[in-house]
């Protein structure tokens, strides 16, 4: 089904009283598929919201990718560009406004000019909000103004909700990866010697492989892979000095290597020498004390 291009704005019938917060036009439009709007300035406040479709914003040299349920803001004096999709074009709905605690406003939303979108994903009522703005406009009643002004602050309400709910998800993916982290450092500090795999590891949590390592990496930055293996030259390197008796074979089987040669091999990466050299420097220090 071929979509129609509409458009629709109604400017506010009231005259901005006291410069306080006055929303000053509310409109809707389908946009016909790659429509451009700049690059250009606006010396107000301009929001749009978008209904269905998806398309472009820039502002900052930056690109932004928008869909359903996106809201972007353009400040005053910022210039900008708006495209619609070429094979999905969006509807969106939009007002301007402006006044003294308009900038207030926008900061308790986090729609500061280096951060103009938020998703409000399937919230319905910030869709509401627009509307109700168009509709009192429609109806030209005498407080129309102050009922812009009203849904205006409810909306930005909306969106320091939606800022709210974000932080805090963001803070529990956080403390959930923390406590993840710490899980695995236990599970390798303590199980290093035995012939452990990360799959097996990761299993015994709980948790998809490739999940744990990303997550991981992200708090330590190294992957388990690499922790486990530096963890076990460290226990190694220990074993070394301190337990002469011990055979570079009995070290490597007691710090998880099956194969002598492999440690061997790797302890000289992580330490620039082969395990025999380095315990024979450490006696001839010993014979030196």
């Amino acid at each position: 089904m071929e979509l129609r291009p509409t458009y629709t704005v109604l400017s506010n019938p009231e005259p901005n009283a006291h410069g306080d917060l006055y929303v000053l036009f509310a409109g809707e439009s389908q946009t016909k598929p790659g429509h451009l709007i700049g690059p250009k300035v606006y010396d107000f406040y301009l929001m749009h919201h978008v209904l269905s479709g998806s398309g472009s914003f820039t502002c900052a040299g930056r690109r932004h990718e928008l869909r359903a349920g996106h809201t972007f803001l353009i400040h005053p004096d910022q210039l900008i560009s708006y495209e619609s999709c070429e094979r999905d074009p969006w509807r969106y709905r939009w007002i301007a406004f402006e006044g003294g605690s308009a900038a207030a406003l926008v900061a308790e939303a986090g729609l500061e000019p280096g951060a103009p979108v938020i998703d409000t994903g399937r919230n319905p009522r910030v869709a509401v909000l627009f509307h109700q703005m168009m509709r009192i406009f429609r109806q030209s009643g005498r407080a129309s103004h102050l009922r812009a002004a009203g849904y205006l602050q409810l909306l930005f309400a909306e969106y320091a909700a939606e800022l709210t709910a974000a932080e805090t998800a963001s803070q529990q993916q956080r403390d959930d990866g923390e406590a993840l982290t710490q899980q695995v450092l236990r599970y390798l500090s303590t199980q290093y010697a035995e012939p452990i795999s990360i799959e097996n590891m990761a299993d015994t949590l709980g948790y998809n492989r490739a999940y744990l390592s990303r997550l991981f990496k992200r708090q330590t930055g190294a992957t388990p892979v690499t922790f486990l293996l530096k963890l076990r030259i460290d226990k190694a390197h220990l074993l070394l000095r301190e337990r002469e008796e011990l055979t570079i074979e009995q070290i490597a089987a007691s710090v998880g290597f099956q194969d002598p040669l492999y440690f061997s091999k790797q302890f000289r990466r992580f330490y620039g020498q082969s395990p025999t050299v380095y315990r024979e420097a450490m006696r001839a220090l010993r014979g030196e004390e």
